[in-house]
């Protein structure tokens, strides 16, 4: 028996090895996650075990020594199969088997490595492994499939030499066509000069800045013509309302006023006191109906946020309690957070003044996050509390939206009810967060009377008892 060689690519998995008894080819397409590398080394734990040598190559223990200097490229991932396949022939000639995983899309280069081994009259086997994407989803240990399901669709330099050339893509999701991009351009992707202006900062630890960093180096625009609504089938999409779908309910609601108010958190009173108050003012202001257009954000959000069908879940007890104006439109925006702070702001606001709202009431560090490096900044925010108020009141293009201010409510101990904070009388109040409330739920004990409607508290209760 003789040494081989594996390869994965795109799609499905497929692995090569050498056997001097069977030769088999099969140039199907590659998924990462199909449990190629898993198949290997648990072979070579095998044939070791039998006394046979085996060992088994991969990119973790290639990529960080003989192929360190390479890139992705396709000049450099073709010179990356190339040195491999030279080295599993080493193996070959020393009496060792050599199990290697890596990613080898093209035939071409799979037939390099072919060659290399036939010149020496060693076999070259192909053991196709084919696994349901679904499958590999569920192990996506190098979050390839959350990147995508995020909005991440890398665009490597190999994607853009075999795009430019084209009139059109597709953009599907799942297999299925959802639009159609046409007039495409393509641009290098200055990773470094986009993350510094858009979050103020480079570090990587930042949870959108290392997808960024992680993305292709190229970006592609273009002309893009929508085939059909995304429809996500979570329960959820009659509340994925578009800015013109927005205006017309507006419309038929008779509004003479729009507040839009965003949220990645469950509602509290402290909420619900802003929400009545903003309205209160707007109708001393003159406005005979102005409606609350209660907009969560409904995109990619951190781990540790609660999950938006939970949201929802909450949001729509509180509707049901007339706990909130009446005169509400539940509806999800779709972005993702970003934690772009300040920069981000200005978007949240656009968006909703595009779709119809007069109003936006920024709240206290919007967009914002605990900043990334603890060590030099222990117990600090990446963003300033009022950053996104001042940028937002200087902000070009929001003419015709005005921007209400968040003031900062908190559990009044005395009045057993949220109240707007008075800091010369901090010690009657108590700020209970969502690492408060998450400690609570656990451990069944309920927050202080007046923090929350009990069935809006029971949908969290039962949500942080889960998990």
């Amino acid at each position: 028996m003789k040494p081989g060689m594996s390869s994965e690519g795109r799609g499905t998995t497929e692995m090569h090895y050498h056997k001097t008894s069977k030769k088999r080819e099969n140039a199907a397409t590659r998924l990462s996650g199909a449990g190629k590398t898993s198949i290997s080394f648990e072979l070579e734990a095998w044939l070791i075990s039998r006394g046979i040598p085996a060992y088994g190559l991969d990119g973790d223990n290639i990529r960080t020594g003989l192929n360190k200097d390479l890139g992705f490229s396709k000049e450099d991932r073709e010179e990356n199969i190339r040195r491999v396949a030279e080295v599993a022939k080493l193996f070959a000639d020393s009496g060792i088997i050599a199990l290697c995983s890596f990613v080898s899309p093209f035939a071409a280069d799979r037939k390099m490595a072919r060659k290399i081994h036939e010149n020496f009259d060693i076999p070259f086997v192909e053991v196709f492994v084919d696994t349901p994407i679904n499958v590999c989803e569920t192990r996506d240990v190098k979050g390839l499939y959350k990147n995508a399901k995020a909005g991440s669709i890398k665009v490597s330099t190999e994607n853009k030499e075999k795009l430019e050339n084209s009139k059109s893509i597709v953009l599907r999701y799942k297999g299925k066509p959802y639009a159609i991009m046409r007039q495409l351009e393509f641009f290098l992707h200055h990773k470094e000069e986009r993350v510094a202006r858009q979050f103020g900062t480079t570090n990587p630890d930042h949870p959108y800045i290392k997808i960024i960093y992680e993305s292709g180096d190229w970006l592609v625009g273009g002309e893009l013509e929508v085939l059909e609504k995304i429809k996500w089938n979570d329960g959820l999409d009659d509340y994925r309302l578009t800015p013109n779908e927005l205006r017309t309910r507006f419309k038929q609601l008779n509004a003479d006023a729009v507040f839009a108010f965003q949220l990645r958190n469950p509602i509290h009173n402290g909420h619900n006191l802003l929400i009545q108050d903003t309205r209160r003012k707007l109708l001393e202001k003159g406005y005979k109906n102005p409606i609350l257009l209660l907009h969560p954000l409904g995109g990619s959000v951190k781990d540790d946020d609660v999950p938006l069908s939970v949201r929802m879940e909450q949001h729509k007890v509180l509707l049901q309690e007339n706990i909130l104006p009446k005169s509400t439109v539940l509806a999800i925006f779709p972005s993702p957070m970003c934690y772009a702070g300040p920069t981000e702001v200005q978007w949240h606001a656009k968006a909703r003044m595009v779709a119809g709202a007069n109003f936006y009431i920024v709240g206290r560090d919007p967009a914002g996050i605990t900043h990334p490096d603890q060590v030099n900044y222990p117990g600090k925010n990446l963003y300033d509390a009022e950053d996104g108020g001042i940028v937002l009141s200087i902000a070009p293009g929001l003419t015709s939206i005005g921007i209400l201010p968040f003031k900062t409510a908190a559990y009044n101990k005395v009045l057993k009810k949220m109240d707007y904070f008075d800091l010369s009388r901090k010690e009657d109040f108590e700020f209970i967060s969502g690492t408060k409330m998450r400690n609570l739920a656990r451990i069944g004990q309920l927050p202080p009377n007046g923090f929350m409607s009990p069935k809006a508290w029971n949908v969290l209760e039962n949500f942080y008892r889960s998990v």
